[in-house]
């Protein structure tokens, strides 16, 4: 690599070959613009960049303009305009790529503060965080504060402050190079803080399964050691195992409040993803109660029409239930997939 970067740095001056033989496009009498894709192991100081040409390495520095493109994470499409430094090294001057804009409602009057690295696994618009609790997906908008990092790359630890969005995943407000520590509290989790005090022990991690008398505001798990009892209060973060019918198996961040009972700070539990789906437009609510097949894939509604089988791959907001267990009264609007299966778009608690 070193041998053809040298190679490229002294042919760099002679930018009609270098642009007949990289597909580069010539910026200006010293500088050139090339495109492609990040490859894994790309650093906040060094681009992996995957061309139609080949592999090359890109410095990153100080003055390197990043405010056209603040993600460097494996797969993602840049643009950078590079020069021939010194060192024989190809040297970013700007960067170029998109964001995705997601377009809901965030409540940024309650917003927390999670630490954590970026997973190799995230991608332009959802953000993959390992946090000591486990991985967290945070969502990334336009509107997310980038300032106070000057890029984002895969195995670097963060802090982002996130706050809930309409469509029931938390949503980055803010991310910054200097990383927080929060992971003896709720807010760990990336849960909107607990009153002051209601927090009194670290937060512990148990699996189990759902036991049978679960209601919505109290999961009883059964674990090997017994069966527990945890509240369900508006801190928990249920995004990941919302469906707690009899018997499924979870997994449950917990804390003792200072009710003296335990309380869930975030459940979840396996969920399958299938393929694209193209979900028509024409909806229709329905209103029903939740049947005792219910999972997170498949939400099995019994209605005065019959019983319904809606897919749960597509769901965009949540509202007026913070889970959803045996018997509960639902109002959901769904859509028919072009898989033949009809497909829940939003749930309402009734």
């Amino acid at each position: 690599m070193k041998r053809k970067l040298a190679a490229i740095g002294m042919t760099f001056c002679l930018m009609t070959s270098v642009v007949s033989s990289m597909g580069i496009e010539a910026a200006a009498s010293e500088t050139a613009t090339v495109t492609g894709t990040v490859r894994s192991g790309t650093t906040s100081d060094l681009l992996l960049l995957s061309t139609k040409e080949g592999n090359m390495e890109i410095k990153l520095d100080s003055s390197t303009d990043t405010s056209g493109c603040k993600f460097l994470l494996p797969g993602n499409q840049v643009s950078v305009t590079v020069t021939h430094g010194s060192d024989e090294y190809l040297h970013a001057t700007k960067l170029g790529g998109s964001t995705t804009v997601t377009g809901v409602t965030v409540d940024t009057s309650n917003v927390s503060n999670v630490s954590g690295s970026v997973s190799e696994k995230t991608k332009d618009g959802l953000l993959v965080l390992k946090t000591a609790q486990g991985e967290m997906e945070i969502k990334l908008d336009t509107s997310t504060d980038m300032s106070g990092c000057r890029v984002l790359v895969a195995g670097k630890t963060y802090s982002v402050a996130v706050a809930r969005g309409s469509d029931a995943y938390m949503h980055a407000v803010s991310i910054s190079d200097s990383a927080s520590s929060s992971s003896s509290s709720a807010a760990a989790a990336g849960l909107t803080p607990a009153p002051s005090g209601t927090v009194t022990a670290q937060l512990a991690t148990v699996t189990g399964t759902v036991g049978d008398k679960t209601k919505d505001t109290l999961l009883y798990l059964v674990t090997s050691g017994g069966t527990m009892e945890l509240v369900i209060d508006s801190y928990t973060d249920s995004r990941n195992g919302m469906v707690l019918t009899s018997g499924r198996p979870l997994t449950v961040t917990c804390y003792r409040g200072n009710d003296a009972y335990m309380h869930a700070a975030s459940i979840s539990t396996t969920k399958t993803y299938g393929g694209l789906v193209t979900i028509d437009t024409n909806t229709s609510t329905v209103t029903g109660t939740i049947g005792s097949k219910s999972t997170e894939d498949m939400l099995y509604l019994t209605t005065q029409q019959g019983d319904m089988e809606l897919k749960l791959d597509a769901v965009r907001s949540v509202t007026n239930c913070k889970v959803l267990v045996e018997g509960s009264k639902v109002s959901v609007v769904c859509a028919r997939g072009n898989d033949a299966y009809m497909h829940a778009l939003e749930i309402k608690g009734a």
